[in-house]
């Protein structure tokens, strides 16, 4: 039986270790039919590495390899990673995070979506002030 192309994505994406027995042989059998696959899978798998063990500083060895490569659908990504590339380094290294700061902004967003056609500035000013 074929392989749908949604599984073979899905493979790819995975991690390697979760990955049934078949599903482990089917992927080995189109990377070796498909050097394309094979290149994408190594990338993606490259990628994830870099982004679950912070190891930001690996991103334009990665980015030269997919360029030398240059698989179609990695393309627009490196392209978009090289273009903002100090800051995704740093976010691919540094502990920090903005998830403090997107929270007030999504609660303040909310507040306001609550208020729509309610009330004046001055009144969701005080609520979010008092929240």
């Amino acid at each position: 039986m074929a392989a749908r192309p949604r599984s073979v994505a899905g493979w790819i994406l995975r991690r390697p270790e979760t990955l049934t027995d078949p599903e482990q042989l089917q992927l080995k059998n189109i990377s070796a039919n498909c050097p394309e696959i094979a290149a994408l899978t190594r990338h993606v798998r490259s990628f994830a590495t870099m982004l679950s063990e912070r190891q930001g500083e690996q991103l334009p060895d990665w980015l030269d390899a997919v360029r030398q490569d240059d698989p179609p659908s990695l393309h627009t990504l490196a392209t978009g990673l090289e273009r903002d590339r100090d800051a995704v380094i740093a976010g691919l290294t540094l502990p920090w995070n903005s998830g403090i700061v997107e929270g007030h902004v999504n609660r303040i967003k909310m507040l306001k979506r609550q208020m729509f056609g309610r009330a004046g500035f001055a009144l969701l000013r005080k609520r979010v002030l008092m929240s």
